[in-house]
Order: C-alpha cells, then structure tokens, then sequence
C-alpha cells in the first residue's frame, strides 16, 4: 500500500521543501547532503547518511578499505 501523496512546489531557483513528515522518517536535518537519480520517468531522492555509506561499502570492490575516509568526511560536514 503507497503512503499518501505529498506534494511541494518548486520554487524560481530550483528550490523545494521535502515535507515535514518525510523529514522526520528519513531523520534528515538541514545541510544534509543528497543523490538524485532520473527512475523510468521520475526523480528518486536517496540522502547521503552514515547509513548509506555503510550500507553502500565494499559496492566497487574495494571490501570497505574507504570507508573510514568516507565516514571522516561525513563527521567533517557535520562539523560546518
């Protein structure tokens, strides 16, 4: 069963809201960083968190030996 639809507007700069409640549920705070990937004829939104990261470890081959980079990078954002 799909959630109800949740709707924003774009504004002139490119600019939109992810509503509140999605906020809340992916645990996303202001200056979190995200991909965007074009999906059959849509946008697909993932955020860059340290869940990702962890769960996107070792993808290339490289059996995790980044990861620590990736998460020393992650915690210097948050430091902004």
């Amino acid at each position: 069963m799909q959630d109800k639809m949740k709707i924003s507007k774009i504004t002139s700069n490119g600019r939109i809201t992810i509503p509140a409640e999605l906020r809340k549920k992916y645990r996303l705070k202001g200056g979190t960083r995200v991909n965007f990937f074009e999906e059959g004829n849509g946008i697909k939104i993932i955020p860059i968190t340290v869940e990702t990261i962890k769960a996107k470890a070792g993808f290339l081959g490289m059996r995790g030996k980044h990861l620590k980079a990736l998460m020393e990078g992650k915690k210097g954002e948050r430091e902004l």
